[in-house]
């Protein structure tokens, strides 16, 4: 079965899906997520580069329509560093998670 290709909003890579980090704005709620969902998406490259673009020119806010919050750039920026908590998953709601 052919992969199903996405763009990054920062550098305009197209990759495969499981490339990327998935970003979302979910409906009806409005709220922004990472990973799951059903809504408006917009996808990331797990690189220091594209986030920083993605965070200086608000390309992710662009691309979903919304105002991400700040603990979801703080977010991805531990997960590139590799310091999360591997028992939250993809699949959690940014505006519910505790700042660390």
């Amino acid at each position: 079965m052919k992969p199903n290709y996405r763009r990054c909003v920062s550098c305009r890579r197209v990759a495969p899906k499981a490339d990327f980090w998935r970003v979302v704005r979910v409906y009806p709620g409005g709220e922004v997520r990472l990973g799951g969902g059903m809504g408006r998406s917009a996808y990331l490259c797990p690189t220091q580069d594209c986030l920083r673009a993605a965070q200086r020119k608000n390309r992710l806010g662009r691309a979903l329509r919304a105002k991400v919050p700040d603990n979801v750039y703080k977010t991805l920026g531990q997960w590139l560093e590799g310091r999360y908590d591997e028992n939250i998953g993809l699949d959690f709601e940014i505006g519910s998670c505790a700042d660390s």
